[in-house]
């Protein structure tokens, strides 16, 4: 997948956050993590995870696209201006933003494994976009869990708004779900409100991976 234009995300949650007059610290103790690593991410010093840009998107009550969504650029500085939190924006942002670049786009009807967009995530965990009907706020993904990968890299659960169903082909995940721990087997399928705290893991010696579901309330 050739890389996509990426957007000025740390600029677009700062442009967020201050628009809802939420201090740096406000959102630091909202979202679970340092104020000088939300200053990092909103000057493009620092490359979010993808759980923690769910908790920062849940905490101001914007969508993950938003942050990606070509169609708001006017809204948010110029790439130009934001060059320097451009200037190396690895493949998850790369990704993130291919993902977003354009909600009105179709992709689909059929979808072939060389035509996917892939995400991949230092925690071990890819991401293929199997498709995307526009004006819907549905992720429809197949997710990898190497040996050892898990959906939080820190071990610390995750919540965003949404619900999320998921059904393991292949290999063995642990699910954290609450106070709750499930071993996933293939065949195994789950559905919970995504506000739950809630993590994945693959403690085998095989990937695992399943098709999943994650719808957005935001």
């Amino acid at each position: 997948m050739p890389p996509a234009a990426v957007p000025p995300v740390g600029a677009r949650i700062r442009q967020a956050r201050t628009a809802k007059g939420v201090s740096l610290r406000a959102l630091a103790r909202d979202v679970g993590v340092s104020a000088s690593l939300v200053s990092q991410i909103e000057t493009g010093k620092s490359q979010p995870s993808v759980s923690t840009l769910y908790a920062i998107t849940t905490a101001l009550g914007i969508s993950l696209e938003s942050l990606f969504d070509a169609a708001e650029s006017t809204a948010a500085p110029p790439l130009a201006a934001a060059s320097s939190a451009a200037a190396a924006p690895g493949p998850v942002l790369h990704a993130l933003a291919a993902f977003a670049a354009d909600p009105g786009r179709r992709i689909g009807p059929v979808v072939t494994p060389g035509e996917r967009e892939v995400l991949e995530l230092d925690s071990g965990v890819v991401w293929e976009r199997l498709g995307h009907v526009p004006g819907t706020d549905v992720d429809f993904l197949q997710v990898t869990y190497r040996p050892g990968g898990a959906s939080s890299g820190s071990g610390g659960l995750m919540r965003h708004a949404g619900t999320e169903y998921g059904c393991l082909t292949s290999g063995e995940l642990i699910l954290t779900l609450g106070f709750e721990e499930y071993t996933l087997r293939p065949g195994d399928a789950v559905c919970f409100e995504s506000t739950t705290p809630h993590r994945y893991r693959n403690d085998g010696e095989e990937p695992a991976v399943g098709i999943w579901f994650v719808f957005s309330d935001t």
